[in-house]
């Protein structure tokens, strides 16, 4: 087959980047999914899912700039990406309200917000749950009123990439080429069918497939693998979101659920015997850290930051919120047994001081304070979060909740310009969570914002790009191989293809997750490369496995080179060592004594750039200094001019 504009995926970015091309002329367009329903955008949510916009609403003081400053803020992104997040997010915000998506306003019409994670004002927004889900349906009907050919229950096989005659220069940088197309599965038997386009957005979302405690839905595996293999460079890998989410469905327990103050109890394996608040064994009197659990609700990623920190009279405590996922992982990993939210009953020792004065206010303002329970306070302040688990099958009003730290996000991805471009790839576009324009921290639902700006922006480069050459005009005799799933001789890898994607993500929870080991990490890239040159690819099931493990040494490697760089604990993730000497820094995991190794703040300068070499099968990192936010000039005359031309 042949069309202009190829898209893989059918998530809230690839469904807007055909929106975005229709309304810029480019109608010969094919959207390939796996399914309409499948995938992150359709399939998760929060308390309230975040919207991250520019303020619309009262008389703080916000603009472009401002805006732009507080991505460039998080580290490690590039100025000339945040301006556009910033600058671009009003035009992809009222794209979404036009569409049908009821964000909620005054009587006024002023879109009102909210503070999020990292975000200095009141940018966010949210329909509650399920914001993006309602964008997903909302954007399905304007493709299906379009007429946009859908594919579904394709699976992406590899991508079509013809590379330029000289290409890279050895370990220095990594091949160069254009896009062609992409090879698919069709369902789940072994027919192909192949692709030819001018260009192809690649919207194959995040990691889903990697980790085995993750919040990804599971009919989400994720596919930058197949980008990967065909020597796209990657930005930024080691950069992900962990955080505390539900397991039985998997969902993240932020907001609300965190706000309404509940019991954190773990019980043994069994679920049942055993049953005690853990949270209590770590404090000097009862209640003390609750505190803490409110302000997950806000601070609800794993950070770094949010470990250790000394009080005012200079003594080293505990107090940080994130002190709550470490001993959740202490529960969890370390002693083995499982941990619940409960919101049936009020935790030990709550009252309105051993809550604290933040948390008391907020539940006051929200009619929710002189309520009984968590589960009262919580029906008062967010009904909708408590309909949401009883549409799937839990009902928190009289059983717990099963909880982990779980894999949430990769602020890292593809390496693309400031048009949603791969830097070294043309005429592919990563949009989406597997766009790596993200820095080590991020505001809240800035994520959404960055892919409909990316849909935005590779609209507008490909409907204004006359020069791209055509298909026919670049074909060549053969395309490069790709090794990476090539197997190898030797003995046939002898689990199965369901054993062998349970061993990978359990290795990279272990290795990749919120705590990571030097010693760790080596021994798991020295396994996944064992299982790599041992799996073989035939077969949808197995190719995709395949890709996983090349997905996961890429990672990994890329985890090393941080590590050993010096780069230290930052982001969603801290770097441990049995060596204590800092009491600010130390830490004790069940008994055992270890310490946080600190960030190298210098690192906040550059970007971390990671590729496969396709040729010769090796796996290459660097660091880049990261690009300013740019200054152009914003003369009205000049611009107009630029513009009429």
């Amino acid at each position: 087959m042949q069309t202009h504009t190829l898209i893989i995926g059918s998530g809230a970015a690839g469904l807007a980047a055909a929106i975005q091309l229709h309304r810029r002329g480019i109608t010969d367009v094919l959207i390939a999914t796996e399914s309409l329903a499948g995938g992150t955008s359709i399939n998760t949510g929060s308390d309230k899912q975040t919207y991250y916009k520019l303020s619309l609403c009262g008389a703080d003081a916000d603009s472009v700039r401002s805006m732009a400053e507080t991505y460039f803020a998080g580290g490690s992104m590039h100025g000339d990406l945040a301006l556009a997040e910033a600058a671009n997010s009003v035009r992809a915000f009222m794209n979404l309200v036009e569409l049908g998506i009821p964000f909620p306003t005054d009587e006024f019409g002023q879109f009102v917000g909210y503070k999020t994670d990292h975000d200095p004002r009141q940018r966010a927004t949210s329909i509650g749950p399920y914001t993006s889900r309602e964008m997903c349906r909302a954007m399905i009907r304007e493709v299906q009123k379009l007429g946009v050919p859908v594919r579904e229950h394709w699976y992406v096989k590899e991508l079509l990439v013809d590379y330029d005659p000289v290409t890279g220069e050895g370990e220095k940088n990594p091949v160069t080429g254009r896009v062609r197309g992409a090879v698919f599965f069709v369902g789940n038997s072994e027919e192909t069918v192949t692709v030819e386009a001018r260009n192809v957005i690649f919207a194959v979302g995040g990691p889903g497939g990697l980790y085995r405690t993750s919040v990804y839905p599971k009919v989400h595996t994720g596919a930058i693998g197949v980008a990967l293999a065909a020597g796209a460079c990657a930005r930024n890998l080691p950069e992900s979101q962990f955080g505390l989410a539900s397991i039985g469905f998997r969902w993240n327990v932020s907001g609300t659920y965190m706000q309404c103050v509940p019991r954190f109890v773990s019980t043994a394996s069994d679920g049942v015997s055993d049953e005690r608040e853990f949270l209590e064994e770590y404090a000097e009197r009862p209640g003390e850290l609750l505190p803490l659990v409110f302000l997950k609700g806000y601070q609800w990623p794993f950070d770094s930051r949010k470990t250790r920190f000394r009080d005012g009279a200079g003594v080293v405590r505990d107090f940080g919120s994130s002190m709550i996922d470490i001993w959740v992982y202490v529960e969890t990993v370390l002693r083995g047994r499982r941990v619940w939210l409960d919101f049936t009953r009020n935790p030990a020792g709550f009252s309105r001081q051993s809550v604290g004065p933040e948390a008391w206010d907020y539940l006051a303002k929200s009619g929710a304070a002189d309520l009984s329970t968590p589960l009262a306070r919580l029906e008062k302040m967010n009904p909708a979060a408590i309909e949401m688990y009883a549409e799937h099958g839990i009902n928190i009003r009289n059983e717990k909740l099963e909880v982990a730290v779980c894999a949430q996000h990769n602020n890292g991805g593809l390496a693309a310009d400031v048009n949603w471009e791969s830097v070294n790839i043309r005429g592919l576009f990563p949009i989406g969570e597997v766009n790596g324009s993200h820095g080590v921290y991020r505001p809240g639902g800035s994520a959404l914002n960055a892919g409909q700006v990316g849909a935005i922006r590779a609209a507008r480069k490909i409907a204004l790009d006359e020069e791209t050459p055509k298909p026919e005009e670049t074909r060549k005799d053969g395309f490069a191989p790709q090794p990476a799933l090539a197997p190898a001789a030797g003995e046939a890898v002898s689990l199965s293809d369901a054993e062998l994607k349970a061993s990978l993500q359990a290795r990279m929870t272990l290795a990749g997750g919120f705590l990571r080991r030097p010693e760790v990490v080596e021994r798991a890239l020295l396994e996944t490369r064992q299982q790599r040159r041992a799996a073989g690819s035939a077969g949808m099931t197995a190719h995709r496995n395949a890709y996983l493990l090349l997905t996961q040494e890429v990672y990994l490697e890329a985890i090393r080179f941080q590590l050993t760089s010096g780069v230290g604990s930052r982001g969603s993730a801290i770097v441990l060592s049995d060596s204590v000497e800092d009491p600010l820094n130390a830490l004790e995991l069940d008994g055992q004594p270890v310490s946080i190794v600190r960030e190298n703040e210098d690192f906040r300068n550059f970007t971390q750039e990671t590729w496969f070499d396709p040729f010769d099968g090796t796996v290459r990192n660097r660091w880049v200094p990261r690009r300013e936010i740019p200054n152009p000039d914003s003369w009205f005359e000049n611009v107009w001019q630029k513009n009429r031309k």
